[in-house]
């Protein structure tokens, strides 16, 4: 399974960016899908999370700024970012819970190679 993540890039304090990530290898269903990201210097955090219902979790300080979505018959997460900070510049990094097989129940973790936002002042 491998996860592609797109639209990092650098945007001015007050703007909008819309991550995408896609999943493509043997894939029979995903469960839950969510973002991570990693400041220089500082530990990764979890951002988002959307479970297959739907249900969607923030970290507190993106809520009411960042939304993430999914499309299941892409295998896609995406989390748009508006109002974006300075202390938003980090590495973004997707994950998913991935069961691979009809005849396996197991899920297991796949992260994608992250990409770069940069919010400038």
């Amino acid at each position: 399974v491998q996860l592609v993540e797109s639209g990092g890039g650098l945007v001015q304090a007050g703007g909008s960016l819309r991550l995408s990530c896609v999943a493509s290898g043997s894939i029979f269903s995903v469960s839950t899908m969510g973002w991570y990201r990693q400041a220089p210097g500082n530990q990764r955090d979890l951002v988002a999370t959307i479970t297959r219902g739907g249900t969607t979790k923030y970290v507190e300080s993106v809520k009411g700024r960042f939304t993430i979505s999914r499309d299941d018959a892409k295998n896609t997460v995406f989390l748009q970012m508006n109002s974006l900070k300075p202390e938003d510049t980090a590495v973004y990094t997707c994950f998913m819970q991935v069961r691979r097989y009809s005849y396996s129940v197991v899920y297991s973790d796949h992260w994608g190679q992250g990409t770069q936002v940069t919010v400038s002042s």
